[in-house]
């Protein structure tokens, strides 16, 4: 539930877009891919910048930052509860809403397409239920999509990144890396290649895939000067000033 922290006879509205967490969580997640896309094409490129050991071990470090942040630090984001009845099914309902990408989200898209072509208004991803005192949804609706590649290119890289890290991974005694390459080799038989190769190949088209990630996100969707709000309120505030109704919609209350 968002709060309310003003409503001033202005007309102003500021409320709570990010708690303090969600930030922090979208700042590993950003310095910890920036670190991994930098040593990682160091590594397979070869490129002279840094030594192979020390982009190596740069590049280890960053990976459990990378991966608390999008397994451990999202999911509490989404789904933490400050003491509300029925938590768990409301959690799930505004999961849904705010995440996944439905018929109005791809109305809105439609609508997208149309204004870049001159046709109609921008309509606004931005949907906040002044009655209840939360977001609807926060996301555009190129970003709902987004994220089933995104979480599709991190169980991708974190798997093939297990082999590439030690072939012989086999913590507790669980041969982990023997059990991957064993389902990459079923694969990797269909098109003749070698398995390894094909991981490898894998790793770098997930590593490619956040460069293009980066450049939808930010590139393209977030280089307008009326939505910097984001930009700031992401990074630093976490606020918004539902006011500035650009790209907003609020349900206001009866």
């Amino acid at each position: 539930m968002v709060r309310h922290d003003e409503k001033l006879a202005s007309g102003r509205m500021v409320v709570e877009r990010y708690t303090w967490l969600e930030r922090i969580t979208h700042l590993v997640h950003l310095l910890a891919m920036f670190i991994l896309l930098i040593t990682g094409f160091r590594i397979y490129f070869g490129w002279d910048f840094m030594q192979f050991q020390t982009a190596r071990a740069i590049h280890m470090i960053a990976v459990p930052f990378f991966l608390a942040a999008n397994w451990i630090l999202v999911p509490y984001n989404i789904f933490s509860c400050k003491g509300e009845r029925w938590c768990v099914r409301s959690r799930i309902d505004h999961f849904r809403e705010a995440y996944i990408f439905e018929e109005e989200d791809a109305e809105r898209l439609f609508d997208i397409i149309r204004n870049f072509f001159g046709k109609g208004r921008y309509p606004a991803f931005t949907l906040y239920d002044e009655r209840e005192g939360y977001y609807i949804t926060k996301l555009h609706p190129m970003l709902k999509l987004l994220i089933i590649f995104e979480s599709t290119a991190i169980v991708l890289i974190a798997i093939t990144g297990i082999v590439l890290y030690d072939i012989n991974w086999a913590p507790l005694g669980l041969p982990v890396s023997e059990w991957i390459l064993s389902i990459v080799w079923y694969f990797a038989s269909m098109f003749n290649v070698n398995a390894l190769g094909l991981i490898r190949t894998g790793h770098l088209l997930a590593g490619y895939w956040f460069v293009f990630e980066l450049v939808v996100h930010v590139g393209i969707l977030e280089f307008d000067p009326k939505v910097w709000k984001y930009h700031k309120a992401i990074f630093w505030s976490g606020k918004e000033d539902l006011s500035d109704r650009n790209f907003v919609k609020v349900v206001e209350e009866d």
